[in-house]
């Protein structure tokens, strides 16, 4: 009866979390801010309420950009925050001109 049990554990132990979110914040050095929204009904009202939470990923090369949807992946504590490495970018940030520019080229 335990090694059934011990071998259910040790597949489940195998697989990582994996989210998708909304990157907010790059401005340390090989990290990166992602916030995860989640949407869920209320027990008792049950309207509609949006909850976020925001974790540290670790994203060595520096390619995820502000406004960029990222996959991240649990990993091992990298740092006192940090336990969430990028796994992919889902869906790049739109491009737009710097507004210093915008109000330069109308002058």
């Amino acid at each position: 009866m335990a090694e059934t049990t011990a071998t259910s554990n040790a597949t489940a132990a195998g697989q990582r979390k994996t989210m998708i979110g909304k990157v907010v914040s790059t401005k340390m050095a090989k990290t990166i801010v992602v916030e995860v929204r989640r949407q869920k009904a209320h027990p008792f009202y049950k309207r509609v309420v949006t909850r976020s939470k925001k974790f540290y990923a670790h994203d060595e090369q520096g390619t995820a950009h502000l406004g960029d949807f990222v996959k991240i992946e649990e990993t091992r504590p990298l740092s006192k925050l940090k336990r969430w490495q990028l796994k992919e970018i889902v869906q790049r940030a739109a491009l737009v001109a710097p507004v210093e520019e915008a109000v330069g080229e109308n002058a």
